[in-house]
């Protein structure tokens, strides 16, 4: 398929108000059909549970072309782009789907893409400009069949490029991969080249997972699983607790400039990752929540680890199991930094079962909910989704003082709602070494509004304690939160 016929939709659809869409011809090298990585699979799974609110899963990045440099013209930008296709197969692949149902894909040799180019004459607004723009790509839902996994937009003014706009389907990419398209899309601006061409490919990747060796490797996964699924308890949060919101699912964020440092301070002393400090943190408190013996928490898990991925565009991304046992503590004198070596254990053995077919997961699930006659599912997730891979804080550990200080710039709102969402309890960590973004989605039957602002302060609140020093004891977890919900109200 190429030339007009696979166009896609975005050149049929009319661009958003004050836009043109460019069309721009692409050309790679090769082409076939392959099945679903696993990863796609698992995605595509919870585009199912959450459609037709399925944007939800959409990716969004705006890129600045002018603040390094010159902006760039019409032709050089729409040759980047042009480029980038050509590089990354998970770019010119689309879904499809048999009599069945069953879903596959297919790689395309060459096409056509719609850019959508707003201009914008005053060159102080192009930055917002270009939000405004990524708000109205990524804000509706991909034609997964029928619509090319990128939706490519620009902002122009003074007859130059200023910002390029990336809405990506899930199926696409995950966060990494949005990451390397950036950076890419950027180098083919500036330089014309991207560096040598990505060892793997989504295409390459389904087969090898489909095949003897990727068998057996999620065989051993799902083993791992099926011993954690038989000893956990069968969801953290097992009954309503007040009638749903409408909208159901609200958002709760809490920006804090105290969290990257005390992170920092406490991952360095304990030997821990950061991402595992503010793991162990939610997952006490999850457990505490409802009086759990132990906490089974679902984080994302990159799956980069290991192999040639780092460069690799695709939904490599899938859910891990990380089961925290709470300690014995009859005196009440355990305080969470006694977790951080076990959520470190924890986490490493269930990051390394993270890799295995969706479809042999659910049936997994199934089985085990007959076996123990209800289901099981912990409905807590888990999401950092900062960069793997970041520059370690130099210099001393705050003190409490400066924690503190730091602490009253603190920002907590509710930005979002929505109707559908297949959790209840979904925490999502962004942000850089000067503040860090946790946002907290829930459904409001299980935790209505402020438990949600409860559960983000409770989390800074142990996570900062900590690193000054004074970490809380376990026993007085309940209370914390039972605190911040009083407030709250």
């Amino acid at each position: 398929m190429s030339g007009p016929t696979a166009a896609g939709t975005a050149l049929r659809e009319a661009p958003p108000a004050g836009a043109a869409v460019l069309a721009v011809p692409f050309t790679g090298s090769r082409a076939g059909r392959a099945p679903l990585t696993w990863g796609q699979r698992a995605i595509w799974h919870a585009i199912g549970r959450t459609a037709p609110n399925d944007h939800y899963f959409n990716l969004g990045r705006v890129l600045p072309l002018a603040d390094r440099g010159a902006p760039v013209d019409e032709a050089g930008f729409t040759g980047a782009v042009a480029a980038l296709l050509a590089r990354h197969e998970a770019l010119r692949t689309r879904l499809t789907l048999s009599g069945a149902g069953e879903p596959g894909q297919h790689l395309l040799a060459s096409g056509e893409i719609g850019v959508t180019v707003r201009d914008e004459p005053d060159p102080a607004r192009a930055g917002r400009a270009a939000e405004e723009l990524l708000t109205a790509l990524a804000g509706r839902r991909f034609d997964y069949t029928g619509e090319w996994p990128v939706r490519i937009g620009a902002v122009r003014s003074g007859g130059r490029i200023t910002h390029a706009v990336l809405a990506l389907c899930h199926l696409a990419s995950d966060g990494h991969g949005a990451e390397v398209l950036v950076r890419d899309l950027r180098l083919l601006v500036r330089r014309g080249s991207a560096g040598r061409p990505v060892a793997d490919t989504p295409y390459d990747l389904a087969h090898e997972q489909h095949g003897p060796a990727g068998r057996r490797r999620g065989a051993a996964a799902l083993a791992r699983w099926e011993a954690d699924l038989r000893r956990i308890p069968p969801t953290m949060f097992p009954e309503p607790v007040a009638e749903p919101r409408t909208p159901r699912f609200w958002t709760g964020r809490l920006v804090s400039a105290a969290l990257p440092p005390a992170v920092d301070a406490l991952a360095a002393a304990h030997l821990v990752s950061g991402s595992t400090v503010l793991l162990a943190a939610s997952a006490a408190l999850v457990a505490a929540d409802r009086g759990h013996p132990a906490a089974a928490v679902m984080p994302i898990a990159g799956n980069r680890a290991g192999r040639d991925h780092r460069d690799l565009v695709s939904t490599l991304s899938q859910d891990a199991l990380v089961v925290l046992d709470l300690p014995a503590d009859p005196d009440g004198r355990a305080v969470f930094t006694d977790l951080l070596p076990a959520a470190w254990r924890a986490a490493l053995a269930g990051y390394r079962a993270a890799a295995y077919d969706p479809v042999e997961w659910d049936a997994l699930l199934a089985r085990i909910a007959r076996e123990r006659g209800t289901e099981v599912h912990p409905y807590c997730c888990f999401n950092d989704m900062r960069l793997v891979e970041r520059p370690v804080r130099e210099g001393a550990p705050p003190t409490g003082e400066e924690l503190a200080a730091l602490r009253g710039r603190t920002v907590l709102d509710f930005p979002a709602t929505q109707e559908l969402v297949a959790c209840r309890y979904c925490l999502h960590l962004t942000g850089d070494d000067t503040a860090l973004t946790v946002t907290l989605t829930a459904d409001t039957a299980h935790l209505p509004p402020d438990a949600v602002h409860a559960h983000l302060r409770a989390i800074e609140e142990v996570v900062v304690a900590s690193a000054a020093g004074d970490p809380p004891r376990l026993a007085d977890l309940p209370g914390l939160l039972a605190g911040y919900r009083s407030a709250a109200r």
